[in-house]
């Protein structure tokens, strides 16, 4: 991305005049990024304009002491590879990854660039960190959700509507989080009273398809599992959810922004900016291998009052009055 353009993007958050002078007295150090969503998609701007403003904190500003060049891999993981790949050849200090898709894209091409992460669901099993006390290799960050986060999504499905007996779970099963989270979904819908089915999918033809087959009959809803196809591919889910009326929970809060139901997870801008701490530490000389990975600390739950009444539900008001966010 040209620097113009970059600037455009986070709204002129960076402070840029402090002339030639300033800039030559400062070494400039050069950050990549690695991101799993398109250019023009309104979530990732606020991320990184998230992250952009925790650099700003800590003393790190565009043009003056950092270079920033971010790629942008729209759940392409071809493409993401190739961006992986030429963000390591512009020898940066430090690469961040805004999910696991693009922390697997980075790590396959360098084992020395530090990486920072955000987003991302078991880092141990998905073998980017030895430990999350000890990571021991180049790569650290935050981590998104624990496995038991899963039960947490069907309980909030059933209580926004109670009719649900069958729950198709939405998931990618190439990530690694993918079983954990099925496993703690499953143990939970007995509970319920809920049958759950896992459904595979990983581009827009088969989300559509499989959504429709399940739809085919009654007291049905979903289950969205984190996953960067579901997250690329939000609004088609949400349209083909609406239209086949099914109740739908959701993994992170960009999906209830965009009309879908109900949301319950961690708030992924807040990662992107406390991901900039690390990001501050390895600049002045920490080591990833030395940076504990951070759990999520911060959780929002976001329910769509009009969706719901589309779908004929009547939210009740004990859920409302937990939610962080009521669209209205």
């Amino acid at each position: 991305m040209e620097r113009r353009e970059f600037i455009g993007l986070i709204g002129g958050a960076a402070a840029w005049p402090l002339g030639a002078r300033a800039q030559q007295l400062e070494k400039m150090r050069r950050i990549g990024i690695l991101m799993l969503f398109a250019e023009d998609d309104a979530a990732a701007k606020i991320r990184i304009a998230a992250l952009i403003e925790g650099l700003q904190q800590l003393g790190w500003t565009v043009g003056r002491n950092v270079e920033i060049d971010i790629r942008w891999g729209a759940s392409d993981a071809v493409r993401s590879r190739r961006y992986a790949a030429e963000l390591v050849a512009l020898a940066p200090d430090v690469v961040f990854a805004g999910a696991s898709e693009a922390t697997a894209a980075l790590r396959e091409v360098t084992r020395t660039v530090p990486i920072v992460f955000a987003g991302v669901t078991d880092p141990v099993g998905a073998g980017y960190v030895a430990s999350m006390a000890r990571p021991g290799g180049n790569a650290t960050g935050l981590s998104y959700v624990e496995y038991g986060i899963g039960g947490k999504w069907l309980e909030l499905l059933k209580e926004i509507a109670p009719r649900v007996t069958r729950a198709a779970v939405l998931r990618d099963p190439t990530l690694p989080a993918g079983m954990g989270l099925l496993g703690a979904i499953q143990s939970a819908a007995p509970s319920f009273g809920v049958e759950t089915s896992p459904v595979d999918v990983r581009d827009a033809s088969e989300i559509e398809r499989v959504i429709v087959d399940f739809a085919r009959k009654p007291n049905g809803g979903l289950v969205v599992a984190t996953s960067p196809a579901a997250v690329v591919n939000r609004k088609l889910i949400i349209d083909v959810a609406a239209r086949h009326r099914l109740p739908a929970v959701y993994f992170i809060k960009d999906f209830v922004e965009a009309g879908g139901l109900i949301s319950y997870g961690a708030d992924i801008p807040d990662q992107y900016r406390r991901a900039a701490g690390y990001i501050d530490r390895i600049l002045k000389g920490d080591k990833p291998a030395d940076l504990p990975v951070q759990a999520p600390t911060k959780f929002e739950m976001a329910i769509n009052i009009k969706t719901a009444k589309a779908l004929g539900l009547t939210v009740p008001p004990a859920l409302i009055a937990r939610a962080d966010e009521v669209i209205e």
